[in-house]
């Protein structure tokens, strides 16, 4: 695996933090008007009758004020609580205690508003009043003091809070007592500050004090001793003590819930706090369901709008993002930011907080444009309302740096690194770890300037001193300062200085956060490069081989929950371990056999993973659907979902403002992805305890004349490259071969960028046809037909042989069938077609089985139960019944002449006739098949199928490659430019494949309700009940094409067909003949039905059309491809 830093660069990006700890009910509002009974406040003077109503209204107002506090309604609050002060200054004096309350409670409105400015005076001058009236050492000038330090705590301003709090302590201690519940709410608030000022060794027994005085006077189950508990649990975690701390937030949550109920907001916040933990533990599955209970407790008994629901959605969204779940995660933060700018104001901490999440999110999606605005918006606020040297303005600073840092734009970065460490190094003193941080990040900035290097390793060295001073020596900071070190003198060639870093950097991490964590993978994977890099092979086999058994323990936690796009997302971080392993097995393997076996075991647990658990996720709800009505009510929701987006997309825009249409279209995604995680996390109920793929296993479901043979692609990996340049290479293809015995063997293919050049000329060619075919019509070519600079079909079948298969033919040895699982733009190419040495094509010298990936060996061992009959659509009536869109009336072709990708909504399809013949033949064959023909071919027809031991689609298809969405011209002048959007930007690329079923043609004229609209998505075939089907045949054109994602196939209707239960399929590569394709149907169904193997039975069928002078050309007989379960049916 590549060396490389931890991911915990500025841990966790937050400017506020994501609990308030030390924010005890005592600071706040309760005891500002409950005076204790100990003392008396000033005595009342005498009041008329007037005057005593009048302060009756105060009161009211103020129990008013109490309750928009509680709600979060601040704004609303304050005038109320104005009016209050007014009625007590106008009745009793502006020097009395009860307008000193009063001066309180407003300000920390303000303060809870972030208007600190407003803020300050108030308190300042009910201190005053306090003073003068109650004396100095007065209850009531404790809890002053205590609110204006709170103020100045909010403010980052910690020089000037830590007097007061101190003053506040010594007044209660002397005048309540030094076990006093007020004492031990000083005590906390105290701690907290030294807490965040980073003082761990004087908050420590402040909060053990605290927490004796609270369990003594007040009880082992008080409300009070839970926040105490809760605040140790938080120093604890400062420290990196995850395991103290963890018993600490158990207590505190159980005393909560015992006493307040399961549904108090001091609960909602406790669950919060507990999943801020897990979630730095890396116990992301923990973490999100604290998260999801703490957000439901507080929305309900706060309302959907209060500011504690907003940061709640703030931390979820974040633990997404962490999992590289960035889809579920931006809908959070759009939320939260919503919330806190009409409860708090747009200029409110919060509000900068939720931008700044935003930005983040952005910039980890490589959306730098979206991200730098948000960055500075946030920032601005910050400065405005913090002030320009706030603690939080720092972390701002910081992290703008880091985006332009990861631009390449260092001139723009340093100076706001070197800003954020001098802010920090004034508010928060020299050894803060914050201070640490800064000089870690400043560190990896001036390492990429070579002049720098000196430097550099003087920063990572001060940040490393400063953790292990203040953090003590097993912290988690401590391993990544010792992992960048090391880093840094392993990427300078100092292999000798690098390893023992790794190696305490690794125990560090094992220790404090478990042996199963990702960042004790990073370690061991950077250990494993090390040992690459001085030639140490079998360290580098035993480090390698433990780094990637963690990442496969995480990814099988990912796996188990969440969207398909949640899944893609967190298996692109795992790439560089994978390209590691590839590229040691290609240069090792012969001398070392276990690098090969460890290559292909990784790349068989991780090649079409996401699939697999898809696939996996939609079939084991399937079996619960009869027993559970919740699962059936959400998997009828998700089934929904799909076909009202699909219909949406495909109607078009019609009359409706595009910016309206755009936004519908992703509300709809985005609940089709909420909703897919909720089937994702019910079916991990119901799922058994993965097992990891062991090579063992796929390599004894070979058969004796078979061998399977893998392909990648792959970046190659320099073990000794100084920076990101030197250490990979250029993308390439890789092939692998295994039979049942032996060891695999490894080859290098070449680079990709060759291979797909030659393969985009292969397939223009092939889809051309003879010269004497009609799709040899400039305008019936379909897309992407344009010459092949003046090749033959022969010269290209022949250069992608000798780049692709002929580098593996040494490997094959005798045997025929081969098991071929491609990857790439390889999956767009029929094998079958290349020509081998003696001109020859492979169809002839070979079975080919086209996979996913080799682990489909495993899961083509079960078998179906109760199939029904076979099903044939044919002869599909595309209009309908209804007004015919002027269409060409000679359409011979399984697919359109126009080119569909750039047109779609002028599209419109003819009766493929020679379907109605096929599909009679079909019914001869298998004489209880049931044909759909005509009208009767529809949408809801297909949706009703349940498990046919054969689906025959005879068709056209369509795959529309992305492009962006453009809204309908202005059509003033011109009624026919009113149309639907030509191109689409959809994430999902599910819905730009599909097939056309009876109505297809006036799909732009359905209700907008009707979702039977002849549109057949890939998305919606997903959702068919083809569990156990044996084979779905696709007559038509492009079936088989879709987007291509690297290691992980082909996204179209072949995925979605595997997604819905089918064991084989058999699609089509381009626009195909429709005499030929029937006849080619007719055959292979009869060889199917005489015992013949399902892949069997197409490479026998292809041998006779090459045969055959009139299907001689494999324009006609090599379209297809048959992928899935070769063995003949039941």
């Amino acid at each position: 695996m590549p060396p490389k830093l931890f991911p915990t660069k500025s841990s966790p990006r937050h400017p506020l933090k994501l609990v308030s700890w030390s924010i005890t009910a005592a600071m706040a509002l309760g005891l500002l008007v409950i005076v204790p009974r100990e003392v008396a406040g000033q005595a009342q003077p005498a009041l008329s009758t007037q005057q005593s109503a009048k302060l009756q209204e105060a009161e009211r107002l103020n129990q008013q004020v109490e309750q928009l506090y509680k709600e979060g309604k601040y704004t609303e609050a304050i005038p109320l609580a104005e009016k209050a002060l007014a009625i007590r200054e106008k009745v009793l004096g502006l020097e009395h205690s009860d307008v000193a309350t009063s001066l309180n409670n407003l300000a920390r409105l303000y303060r809870l508003q972030g208007n600190y400015g407003k803020a300050e005076p108030l308190y300042l001058r009910s201190l005053t009043i306090y003073e003068k009236v109650l004396g100095q050492e007065h209850p009531l000038v404790a809890i002053s003091l205590n609110n204006l330090a709170l103020l100045y705590y909010s403010q980052g301003n910690y020089a000037s809070s830590e007097p007061l709090l101190v003053r506040s302590l010594a007044i209660s201690e002397k005048v309540l007592g030094r076990e006093h519940p007020y004492v031990a709410t000083s005590l906390n608030n105290l701690a907290e500050l030294y807490r965040l000022q980073g003082n761990y060794a004087k908050a420590e027994p402040l909060l053990l004090r605290s927490l004796a005085i609270s369990e003594k006077v007040l009880g082992q189950e008080h409300p009070d001793v839970a926040q105490s508990l809760n605040n140790l649990a938080a120093l604890y975690q400062s420290q990196g003590n995850y395991g103290k701390a963890e018993p600490f937030y158990l207590r505190s949550l159980a005393i909560y819930e015992k006493v307040l109920g399961r549904e108090h907001p001091d609960v909602a916040q406790s669950l919060n706090n507990l999943a801020a933990l897990y979630q730095l533990q890396g116990n992301y599955t923990k973490a999100e369901s604290l998260y999801l209970r703490s957000i439901a407790i507080f929305e309900k008994i706060l309302g959907l709008e209060h500011p504690s629901v907003a940061r709640s959605l703030d931390n979820l969204a974040l633990l997404y993002r962490l999992q590289g779940n960035y889809g579920s995660s931006e809908p959070l933060i759009l939320r939260a930011l919503a919330i806190f700018e009409k409860v708090l104001g747009s200029e409110h901490p919060s509000v900068a907080t939720s931008l700044h999440n935003l930005a983040t999110l952005y910039q980890l999606q490589g959306n730098y444009g979206k991200a730098e605005p948000l960055y500075l918006r946030s920032l601005a606020i910050l400065e405005k309302v913090l002030g320009r040297e706030h603690p939080d303005v720092a972390t701002s600073l910081n992290n703008l740096a880091e985006l332009y840092e990861s631009q390449g734009n260092y001139g723009s970065s340093e100076p706001l690194y070197l800003r954020s460490l001098a802010i920090r190094e004034k508010v928060l003193d020299r050894e803060h770890p914050d201070v640490a941080l800064s000089l870690n990040n400043l560190a990896g900035l001036l390492y990429k300037s070579p002049g720098n290097y000196a430097l550099s390793e003087s920063l990572y060295l001060q940040s490393l001193a400063i953790r292990e001073k203040v953090l003590g020596r097993e912290h988690p900071d401590v391993a990544q300062s010792l992992n960048n070190l090391a880093l840094f003198y392993h990427l300078q060639g100092n292999y000798g200085s690098s390893e023992p870093l790794y190696l305490r950097s690794l125990a560090i991490s094992e220790k404090v956060l478990g042996r199963e964590h990702p960042n004790v993978a990073t370690s061991l994977s950077n250990l494993a490069g090390l040992y690459w890099a001085k030639d140490d092979v079998t360290r580098t086999t035993d480090f390698l081989t433990r780094g990637l058994t963690v990442e496969e323990k995480n990814l099988q936690l990912i796996y188990a929950v969440g969207s398909e796009q949640r899944k893609q997302n967190y298996a692109q971080t795992f790439t560089g371990s994978t390209d590691f392993a590839v590229t040691l097995a290609i240069q090792q393997s012969t001398k070392n056999p276990t690098l090969g076996k460890l290559a292909l075991t990784t790349v068989l647990r991780r090649k079409g993973r996401v699939l697999d658990a898809m696939t996996d996720t939609v079939q084991i709800l399937r079996t619960q659907l009869a027993d559970n009505p919740e699962t059936k009510k959400l998997f009828d929701e998700w089934l929904d979902v799909q076909q009202r987006l699909a219909n949406l997309v495909y109607r078009g825009q019609g009359e409706e403002k595009f910016e309206i249409y755009q936004q519908q279209i992703k509300q709809l995604e985005a609940e089709h992805e909420r909703l897919e995680e909720q089937l994702s996390a019910r079916s991990a109920e119901f799922r058994k305890e993965i097992q990891p793929v062991e090579l063992a296993d796929i390599q004894a479901q070979i058969p004796q004349d078979a061998a399977m043979v893998e392909i990648v692609q792959y970046k190659p990996f320099n073990p000794k490259g100084k920076n990101d340049d030197g250490k990979w290479g250029e993308s390439r293809y890789a092939a692998v071969v295994l039979r049942t015995s032996g060891e695999p063997k490894w080859v290098d293919l070449g680079d990709d960028t060759t291979i797909d050049k030659s393969i985009a000329s292969f397939r223009r060619v092939l889809a051309r046809g003879p010269a004497t075919s009609k799709s040899n019509s400039q305008e019936r070519r379909g897309i992407d037909v344009e010459p092949a600079e003046g090749k033959s079909l022969e010269e290209l079948a022949r250069t992608l042989d000798k780049q692709v298969m002929a580098p593996i033919r040494p490997l094959l040895g005798d045997v025929r069938h081969l098991l071929l699982s491609p990857d790439g733009q390889l999956n767009l190419i029929p094998f079958e077609a290349l020509k081998d040495e003696q001109n020859k094509y492979l169809v002839q010298r070979y079975a080919f089985s086209y996979l996913t990936t080799g682990r489909d060996l495993l899961r083509l061992q079960t078998t179906a139960k109760q199939l029904s009959n076979p099903v044939v659509f044919a002869n599909i009536d595309y209009q309908q019944q209804e007004t015919v869109i002027a269409a060409n009336p000679t359409a011979k072709t399984r697919g359109s002449q126009n080119q569909r990708s750039v047109d779609f909504a002028n599209l419109t399809y003819q009766p493929l006739k020679a379907t109605l013949e096929e599909g009679e033949k079909i019914k001869e064959i298998f004489p209880k098949t049931n044909i759909l023909i005509g009208e009767k071919a529809t949408e809801a027809a297909i949706k009703q199928l349940k498990t046919p031991n054969i689906l025959h689609l005879a068709t056209h298809g369509f795959f529309l490659p992305d492009k962006e969405l453009k809204p309908i011209p202005s059509a003033m002048n011109d009624f026919n430019q009113l149309e639907k959007p030509k191109y689409f930007n959809l994430e999902n690329p599910l819905l730009r494949s599909g097939l056309a079923l009876a109505g297809f043609n006036n799909r732009q004229n359905k209700q907008s309700n009707n979702t039977d609209d002849g549109v057949l998505t890939a998305l919606e075939v997903a959702g068919l009940n083809l569990r156990g089907t044996e084979l779905v045949v696709l007559s038509a054109c492009e079936t088989g094409l879709g987007d291509v994602k690297t290691g992980d196939g082909v996204y179209g209707l072949r995925r979605a067909l595997v997604i819905a239960g089918s064991q084989t399929q058999l699609l089509s590569l381009w626009l195909v003949d429709d005499g030929g394709t029937k006849d080619l149907m007719v055959k292979y169904y009869q060889k199917v039905k005489a015992g013949k193997g399902r892949h069997e039975a197409l490479r026998e069928t292809q041998l006779e059309f090459l045969n055959n002078p009139k299907y001689e050309h494999p324009y006609y007989w090599a379209s297809f491809i048959p992928s899935g379960n070769w063995r003949g049916m039941k």
